[in-house]
């Protein structure tokens, strides 16, 4: 089979930017800087990472403007204002160009109940289940074996990795007498268009109302999402994540891995959460919040943990003190 290449012009004028270098060019693959061969493109974003780009053999390397006087000295570049922003772009053409592309269609081996709605563009994969009442929109994609549970509604342009389950019941139980009877999750998931779940994560199903995602949504894989919860728009999740039941989240936040949102919270707009912090309050102004305690050798962390526990007597005792200062001594 022979090997299938685009040419460097040929990628400038579809995605724009300017070219230094032959226009020729064979680009045979997309590769990381410090691996990447002659007939190969790869990026560079990080302007301390210079070294790398007079070092790299790539037969062109897409810059952003601060680094093109460097990228023209070593070779053909593609100068954009967002090179990341590019590649990206990149990526989505050279899958175009080169296959793998979900084609539309149902699985024979995917089951879809009556009443579902499945668009004729969308692509449903192998081992899909799709309940009664179900809605996938225009040129989304389910890969293999994801769940959509029934009344579900996924919008256009979304992608599904395998395993995930939209839809599941929430956790809602009721104590009696130290048993636990069970709520029933009337509710469903409704998710907007261009969203992208990962693999084997889970959005339960409402109780009541809804559980909400938004146009724009980003979800990693492994991510657990609580019933009720309303994530807005543009909002991403790194691997891992956990938002309890009811939490509402806003717009353009960011939760990075193993995360913990606790529920009925209220995030603001603009928040971003670090890696491995855990939300125990709502957080009502744009920012970036962190909330760990840092990794130790264990001896030092119990005897650092001990101490985090005597924190409010001492700063009771601190108070009674001020309290007791006179004037006189202050001054």
């Amino acid at each position: 089979m022979a090997m299938t290449t685009l040419r460097t012009g040929a990628i400038v004028q579809a995605l724009g930017g300017e070219l230094f270098g032959d226009p020729d060019r064979q680009i045979t693959r997309l590769a990381p800087l410090e691996r990447a061969q002659p007939g190969e493109l790869s990026f560079l974003v990080n302007p301390r990472l210079t070294s790398a780009l007079v070092s790299s053999r790539a037969g062109c390397v897409i810059v952003g403007p601060a680094l093109a006087e460097a990228a023209r000295a070593r070779g053909d570049c593609i100068v954009a204002a967002d090179p990341h922003l590019y590649f990206a772009r990149l990526t989505q053409l050279w899958r175009r160009l080169h296959g793998g592309a979900a084609r539309p269609g149902i699985h024979p081996s995917a089951v879809v109940e009556e009443g579902a709605l499945v668009d004729p563009s969308a692509s449903v994969g192998a081992l899909c289940f799709i309940g009664r009442g179900a809605r996938i929109g225009a040129g989304t994609v389910l890969k293999a074996r994801v769940t959509v549970g029934e009344d579900c509604v996924i919008g256009a342009r979304c992608l599904i990795q395998s395993g995930a389950v939209i839809g599941g019941d929430g956790f809602g139980f009721a104590p009696d007498d130290g048993a636990w009877v069970r709520i029933e999750q009337l509710g469903a998931v409704r998710i907007g268009d261009d969203v992208e779940v990962g693999a084997n994560t889970c959005i339960d199903r409402g109780a009541l109302d809804d559980t909400v995602i938004e146009d724009g949504v980003k979800l990693d894989n492994l991510i657990q999402i609580g019933h009720n919860c309303h994530i807005g728009r543009h909002t991403a999740m790194a691997g891992c994540v956990g938002v309890a039941g009811s939490a509402r989240i806003g717009a353009h936040c960011t939760v990075g891995g193993a995360g913990m949102i606790l529920g009925h919270l209220t995030i603001a707009d603009h928040v971003h959460i670090s890696s491995a912090s855990v939300v125990t309050r709502s957080i009502l102004k744009p920012g970036h919040y962190t909330g760990f305690f840092p990794l130790d050798d264990n001896e030092a962390w119990e005897k650092n943990a001990a101490s985090l526990k005597q924190l409010h007597g001492l700063r009771e005792r601190i108070k009674r003190l001020e309290r007791q200062q006179s004037p006189a001594d202050e001054a």
